[in-house]
């Protein structure tokens, strides 16, 4: 349920010192911690200290305060530091409301906050989604002010995020079958810029949702065109198409710890050369197309001498392809074998069908492997 949209990728890889920032569920626990301590007479604390996981202690200043009959709410506006997120500045509010001694502690998703429809995911169909270590850190936040105050600590806290319903759509939450709003996440309570960590879980999830579903067959794809010609190509659900981006190693060992009948990895020529190198992340800044290795492959299958030259000193992947389709060699069969294999030995035994997908950027398929449509997929590239 990571809420880092793929378009923004880059902006993670920038050179320079990168500045941390909050997670929504730390913003939200904040809120509810000064909208509680209002609610119970000691005014509206501001700033307003919370106690993250690991045990730091950061202050939060609030950007509203209101009241009502029954309730107060304090908001916090989400700085996500450096880190490309869809509520970087977004309105994090909630609001905390007084229920019977011995109700414990509900929570209600407000205005942009999701429901969980699916089964799956960490929190149950109909419960809002308000990951589970977001509910810890403010339910603790609510017996400390209890504590303090002498209160029973039985509330309702209602967390809201202003134009949340519009921001999950450029997220993952609608495929997870979150529908509504955003998630209110956070393990840590700190955003660390582009945390890679947050992407692959969101991944997982995926995984977990349409295993959930009884999908037998999954695909994991670099982008939205070569998603769309996968899906095309096997006839596959939106549910079953996950959200990889660059993290092939991410879908492919939780797949091997969580099996799949099936399941196709889809790319561009560059990225599955990559994936054929036994790379697992094909992003540009943390691994390249090795192109001393590809003029070597295509010496080893007897390419023509020209060819094997070119690729040598190519500069993108996409001129061997087009050299490589001018000679009449198939290049993009051999490249989707190589990276079959790759994803073969990464599932390590695994009881999975692989197959690979090679998608030009007009979208049409050039090359398959592992699957029993391979042979009919080849395109004038392979």
């Amino acid at each position: 349920m990571t809420q880092t949209p793929a378009s923004n990728r880059e902006h993670a890889l920038r050179r320079g010192p990168l500045r941390r920032g909050w997670t929504t569920g730390a913003c939200a626990t904040a809120a509810a911690k000064a909208a509680y301590q209002a609610l119970l007479g000691g005014g509206f604390p501001d700033p307003v200290e919370i106690r993250l996981p690991k045990g730091e202690a950061p202050r939060f200043a609030l950007a509203r305060e209101r009241r009502g009959e029954g309730w107060c709410e304090a908001a916090i506006v989400k700085d996500a530091g450096d880190d490309p997120d869809v509520t970087h500045g977004a309105l994090i509010s909630a609001r905390v409301a007084a229920l019977p001694v011995g109700s414990g502690v509900r929570f209600k998703a407000g205005e942009g906050v999701g429901t969980v429809t699916l089964p799956g995911l960490p929190l149950a169909p109909g419960e809002p989604a308000i990951n589970p270590v977001p509910r810890r850190m403010m339910c603790e936040a609510i017996a400390e002010v209890a504590a303090v105050w002498g209160a029973s600590g039985d509330v309702e806290i209602e967390v809201s995020i202003a134009g949340g319903e519009e921001l999950a759509k450029r997220t993952a939450n609608p495929r997870l079958g979150i529908l509504g709003g955003l998630s209110v996440l956070g393990t840590t309570g700190i955003v660390r810029p582009f945390s890679c960590a947050a992407w692959i879980a969101s991944i997982h999830r995926g995984i977990d949702v349409a295993r959930a579903a009884g999908l037998a067959h999954l695909a994991g794809c670099t982008g939205s065109t070569s998603e769309a010609a996968v899906r095309a190509l096997h006839g596959l659900p939106e549910r079953a198409m996950l959200d990889m981006g660059d993290f092939a190693g991410g879908v492919i060992k939780y797949v091997r710890q969580h099996p799949v009948a099936r399941l196709t990895i889809g790319g561009g020529p560059g990225k599955m050369v990559k994936l054929a190198q036994g790379l697992l992340d094909l992003h540009s800044g943390r691994g390249s197309v090795d192109f001393g290795w590809l003029s070597g492959v295509l010496e080893e299958a007897d390419a023509p001498a020209g060819l094997v030259a070119s690729a040598r000193g190519a500069n993108t992947a996409k001129q061997v392809f087009d050299e490589a389709a001018t000679a009449g060699f198939p290049l993009a069969r051999l490249i989707a074998e190589r990276a079959l294999s790759s994803v073969r030995e990464t599932l390590a035994g695994a009881p999975v069908l692989a197959d690979v997908v090679v998608v030009d950027r007009d979208g049409a398929v050039i090359a398959q492997a592992g699957g029993p449509e391979s042979a009919a997929a080849e395109g004038p590239h392979g």
